[in-house]
């Protein structure tokens, strides 16, 4: 790099980079090629680390092939940058492919190869590296450990995720707020909310450690999901005497934990006095709206959305569809299906499809409904078909309902819910014999009722 522009650009991008602004850091990075210079090692991790949180693959490697020109490929730190960088966009081949390609492996290195396989959904190789890096003299840190441990929390795997927990401290590495936080995320990912809420008081209690807004916002779902609102308030109390509570991750985890629990006057007290809002924060205000019956308040509210310029995704779509479906807005949830494909570009899924076929089956609009589940470009799900077997009990409609229970019976075939939904449709139907023949291929099949949450419950 010429010594004349060197502070210069370096200082433009190390700025921006801190300030968290990777498309400015680009930009720059993009402006100092253009004008012939070419970047040395102090500025090469900082946009590198720019592409991989903008999964920015192009402009990754084209500073791939900046390093490997300049001679650079040796350097430890750019190593664990472009490995870092290839994790984050997905490529963990290319990430090994540098790894390996790396000479001398320092921590930072194996560390950001670890994290990649973690992060990436390969906790199981993830650890094989830990088990590698421990027997080549690497003594693994905290990093290292609680990409461990969020890789298997992540998974599901919140067993091996307390393995790793435990381990770390015979090591002689005390957990921090994100090792705890991680173990509090695994539990509230398996349901299991008791020992959610016991891993919380211990960090406080036992440990003396002070939950960050990562922790409370992690948390706060346990409570939503099966409206404990006894727990939600008392996490909210802890919020507010940390002052974490004005965080956006709090208080959108807030808005959802009330609206969840029923308390939607506190939820919209909430929602209001926020002072920045992301969608995830528009999202559970509608739906808190949609499940609570106020369709028209959750419609105003999406309208609000855009006129404040703030882009709707995909679960927007379908808390908007779920209010049009309550209230009975035909018209108004097919101009917004229409919209959100044509204007926002979001292609419909599943749940839009079963939001669509309940909106016109409760309508009684049954052969449009079919018909949108013909013209489906993926396969419908049982929800799908249940939203039309739901209409089709509704409004009495037998034949329909025969080939929705079908289209169920093939994808659940164990599950008797379909059939003892058309058996009772035949008996109301007058037509007895049938309904004795469906009841015996309910036992002939050994099908069961299965409890839980399930497609019968939307009909």
């Amino acid at each position: 790099m010429c010594k004349a522009n060197a502070s210069h650009w370096i200082a433009q991008i190390s700025y921006f980079s801190r300030q968290g602004l990777h498309k400015e850091t680009l930009h720059v990075f993009h402006r100092l090629l253009t004008q012939g210079l070419r970047p040395d090692r102090y500025v090469l991790p900082s946009v590198l680390r720019a592409c991989g949180n903008l999964s920015d693959l192009k402009s990754g490697r084209t500073v791939h092939n900046l390093v490997t020109r300049s001679l650079l490929d040796s350097d430890a730190f750019i190593g664990s940058a472009l490995i870092d960088m290839y994790s984050k966009c997905g490529k963990l081949h290319s990430a090994r492919r540098v790894f390996d390609g790396t000479a001398e492996k320092d921590l930072v290195v194996w560390n950001s190869m670890v994290s990649g396989y973690a992060h990436g959904g390969l906790a199981e190789i993830a650890m094989v590296l830990l088990i590698k890096m421990r027997s080549l003299g690497v003594k693994p840190d905290l990093v290292t450990w609680n990409a461990l441990i969020s890789g298997f929390s992540r998974m599901g795997n919140d067993a091996m995720a307390m393995d790793l927990f435990r381990s770390m401290q015979i090591d002689g590495v005390e957990p921090d707020v994100v090792s705890w936080t991680s173990i509090i995320s695994g539990f509230v990912l398996n349901f299991k909310y008791g020992e959610a809420f016991g891993m919380f008081r211990q960090m406080e209690v036992v440990a003396g450690m002070r939950p960050s807004s990562v922790t409370i916002s992690s948390l706060l779902p346990a409570c939503a999901n099966v409206a404990d609102l006894r727990h939600g308030k008392e996490i909210h109390g802890y919020a507010v005497l940390t002052g974490v509570d004005k965080d956006l991750f709090v208080s959108s985890a807030l808005v959802d934990m009330y609206a969840k629990c029923g308390l939607i006057s506190e939820a919209v007290r909430i929602f209001d006095k926020m002072e920045k809002r992301s969608t995830a924060s528009w999202n559970s205000m509608i739906f808190g709206y949609s499940n609570h019956g106020y369709c028209e308040n959750a419609i105003g509210l999406f309208y609000q959305m855009q006129n404040e310029h703030v882009r709707p995704d995909h679960l927007t779509f379908t808390a908007v569809f779920t209010a049009c479906s309550h209230a009975g807005m035909v018209e108004l949830g097919k101009h917004l299906f229409i919209l959100m494909q044509e204007y926002h570009g979001i292609e419909p899924r599943l749940e839009h499809y079963a939001c669509m076929v309940d909106l016109l089956g409760k309508a009684g609009k049954l052969a449009e409904a079919y018909d949108l589940i013909k013209g489906m470009p993926i396969e419908p799900d049982s929800f799908v078909w249940g939203a039309l077997l739901g209409a089709c009990r509704r409004h009495g409609n037998v034949q329909l309902a025969k080939t929705a229970a079908l289209h169920l019976f093939e994808i659940e075939p164990q599950s008797a819910g379909s059939c003892i939904i058309l058996s009772s449709m035949l008996l109301d139907a007058g037509r007895q014999a049938d309904a004795v023949k469906m009841q015996k291929l309910m036992k002939k099949k050994n099908m069961k009722k299965f409890h839980g949450y399930s497609w019968i419950e939307s009909t």
